[in-house]
C-alpha cells in the first residue's frame, strides 16, 4: 500500500488586537473575518501577555493608552524577550505629535497608526509586516561605482563639516632656477621662516563640550529620520489601501451591472 503524500498546511498568523474598547473589539473581529489570519481580542494586556505561552503571536496591535500596562510598556516587553523580539509591534493612538512618535521610536514600534482608522488600513499594515516585500535587486557593478563616485563628494562635504580643521598649507618657495635667478623666497603674503606653532587653547574643554553638542545633534538627526521613515510606512499603508478600495469598488460595480 503506497504511502499518499501529505501537503503542508498553510500556517495562519495570528494577531493580538489590544484594546479597552469593546466596540473597537467587535468591529475588528468583523472586519478579519474574510482574512487568513486568526485575531485575538483582548481588553488589557495582562490578559494578552497571559495568552502569549500558549498561542504566540505573529503581530501585536496595541492602544497606548491602556488601563494596566500601556502600549508602551507591552512593545517594550515583547522587543526584550528573545522568543518574541522579532514580533511586529503596532501602536495606536489618538494623537499621534513628536512625543508619541519618539515614544514609539525608543520601544522599538514598528508602526504608528492614529486613531479613528478605517479596519482596511490596519489589515494592510498588519500584511505588509508578516509578508515584507523582497529587498530591491542589486544595481551592476559598474553602475555601483558611478553611484559611488558621483556621491564621494558630498560625503567628503559632510565629512568636512564634522572633522577638525584642516591645517593650512605650508609656505610656496620660489626655486632658485626661476626665470629672473633670484634665489628661494616665499610667495607674496608668507613668510619665509618655518610657521610658529600655534598656541594653545586657553579653554581645554571647548573641544569635549562640542563633541557632546555634536552627538547631542546626530542623536536628534535619527530621531527624526526614524520618524519620517514610519510616516512613510504609514503613507504606504494608505496608499494600499485605497487601491484595494478602488479595486472592491470596481468589482461591485460590475456585480450591479451584470444584474442590470
Amino acid at each position: 500500500m503506497s504511502d499518499i503524500p501529505t501537503l503542508p498546511t498553510e500556517h495562519v498568523p495570528t494577531v493580538y488586537f489590544i484594546d479597552d474598547s469593546a466596540t473597537m473589539r467587535e468591529v475588528i473581529k468583523i472586519a478579519f473575518r474574510r482574512e487568513s489570519i486568526n485575531v485575538i481580542t483582548c481588553a488589557d494586556a495582562s490578559s494578552a501577555l497571559a495568552q502569549f505561552g500558549e498561542s504566540a503571536p505573529d503581530a501585536v496591535v496595541t492602544d497606548v493608552i491602556m488601563p494596566d500596562k500601556d502600549g508602551y510598556e507591552v512593545c517594550q516587553l515583547i522587543k526584550q524577550n528573545p522568543d518574541l523580539q522579532k514580533t511586529p509591534v503596532i501602536l495606536m493612538s489618538g494623537v499621534v505629535n513628536r512625543t508619541v512618535a519618539e515614544k514609539a521610536i525608543a520601544v522599538q514600534a514598528d508602526e504608528l497608526i492614529r486613531k479613528p482608522f478605517q479596519p482596511q488600513e490596519l489589515i494592510t499594515r498588519i500584511k505588509n509586516l508578516l509578508n515584507p516585500k523582497p529587498a530591491p535587486a542589486a544595481t551592476s557593478p559598474a553602475k555601483d561605482s558611478a553611484v559611488l563616485q558621483a556621491a564621494r563628494p558630498a560625503a567628503e562635504a559632510l565629512s568636512g563639516i564634522f572633522g577638525p580643521p584642516t591645517a593650512p598649507p605650508a609656505a610656496r618657495t620660489i626655486s632658485s632656477n626661476a626665470p629672473n635667478g633670484g634665489s628661494n623666497r616665499p610667495v607674496a603674503g608668507t613668510s619665509g621662516a618655518s610657521p610658529a606653532p600655534m598656541a594653545a587653547q586657553p579653554n581645554g574643554g571647548s573641544s569635549a563640550k562640542s563633541s557632546i553638542a555634536v552627538s547631542a545633534d546626530v542623536q536628534k538627526l535619527r530621531f527624526e529620520i526614524k520618524r519620517l521613515e514610519m510616516l512613510v510606512k504609514k503613507l504606504q499603508s494608505d496608499l494600499e489601501a485605497e487601491k484595494e478600495y478602488a479595486a472592491s469598488l470596481e468589482e461591485h460595480l460590475k456585480t450591479l451591472q451584470e444584474a442590470d
